[in-house]
């Protein structure tokens, strides 16, 4: 027979499902956090917020815009690529051969013709392209605790293929350093010749931190395959500036990089003789050379891609502003519409 109190059943449910229990032991407390029940705010993109947002967005992009192009226009630039231009005439058919040759005197003169007024410094790029420095042996194949610490001479890891020579650590080692660019430049006007300043072209914390002032160049470019430019080993690594800029490796595979700078001032229609030695061997994987001579405008050199931009998204924030207005006018929206069908405020689901 069945007892007539219910409490008096027999064993508790707990005892006879222990499972039970432990679902009640874990489950969480009741809070309208944890139940994403608080309320939330979905503003609604409504055309009276929507349209003054993008005319003044426009408004701001535009004259921004046009700024940066006056400023870019405003820079300098003077171009002259010379990788077939340097070349002799007879060895065209055959540049790996003259630039591998070190019989062939690699020195060019050539007139540079200046544009318009440039006000000093002048700084002197070289650059590069189908130079890929941003390959990933590449990048890897250097030691920056060699660079900077003397204790970590020997230590050529990540060095590979340009590691050691003949049982020596090679100082600095990889194939950055060993690619170094070593084209030179000299410049005259006239009778005069220009002086180009190469200190302070790199940055102060390479100067200071990356490159050791107690770490001197070691078997550098001694095997049998001259990669670039040579070191002197009585320097220590921290006044090779040229080395910094050149192991400031770049991401795409056109680049330039600060050669120098000139501290005088260049008239327009001046002619600057430029003596070029064609070292660097970009022949063997088709790539070009250029030197380039330019001013420095408030927002650095000349790039008018910044401004462009600014200019186009404002011009396509007026016109989605036009449209929409348009719209509106065409089919006008009922407020009482929106507040029934998108509330303020609602719980969030």
């Amino acid at each position: 027979m069945t007892p007539a109190n219910g409490d008096e059943t027999g064993p508790s449910s707990s005892q006879d499902d222990p499972g039970a229990t432990r679902k009640k032991r874990n489950k969480p407390q009741y809070h309208s956090f944890t139940q994403q029940e608080l309320p939330a705010w979905k503003p609604i993109l409504a055309p009276q917020t929507v349209i003054p947002v993008l005319l003044f967005v426009g408004i701001i992009f535009i004259p921004l815009g046009l700024t940066c192009i006056a400023a870019s226009n405003k820079v300098v630039e003077v171009i002259y690529q010379y990788e077939t231009r340097c070349v002799p005439k007879y060895m065209l058919g055959n540049k790996v051969a003259y630039i591998q040759n070190s019989l062939i005197n690699k020195a060019c003169t050539r007139i540079l013709k200046v544009p318009k007024d440039m006000k000093r410094p002048i700084y002197i790029y070289y650059q590069l392209d189908k130079f890929y420095q941003n390959h990933r042996r590449y990048v890897k194949s250097r030691n920056n605790m060699q660079l900077r610490n003397p204790k970590e001479v020997n230590n050529t890891q990540y060095c590979k293929p340009e590691a050691t020579e003949h049982g020596s650590p090679i100082v600095p080692c990889g194939l950055v350093a060993w690619s170094l660019f070593n084209d030179t430049y000299s410049f005259a006007r006239g009778n005069e010749a220009l002086i180009v300043n190469k200190r302070g072209i790199s940055w102060r914390s390479e100067r200071e931190v990356i490159f050791g002032n107690r770490v001197f160049p070691k078997n550098f470019q001694n095997g049998s395959l001259i990669g670039g430019g040579t070191l002197d080993p009585n320097i220590p690594l921290s006044e090779h500036e040229d080395l910094m800029v050149w192991m400031r490796t770049a991401a795409l595979p056109t680049f330039r990089k600060l050669y120098g700078r000139i501290d005088v001032d260049l008239q327009a229609d001046e002619q600057i003789m430029v003596t070029i030695q064609n070292n660097y061997n970009t022949y063997s994987f088709g790539g070009k050379k250029a030197l380039v001579l330019s001013t420095a405008g408030v927002l650095g050199g000349k790039n008018s891609f910044l401004g462009r931009g600014y200019v186009v998204v404002g011009l396509a924030c007026l016109l989605l502003a036009l449209l929409l207005t348009l719209l509106c006018l065409v089919f006008p929206l009922k407020e009482e519409h929106l507040a029934l069908r998108y509330p303020l405020s609602q719980p969030a689901q």
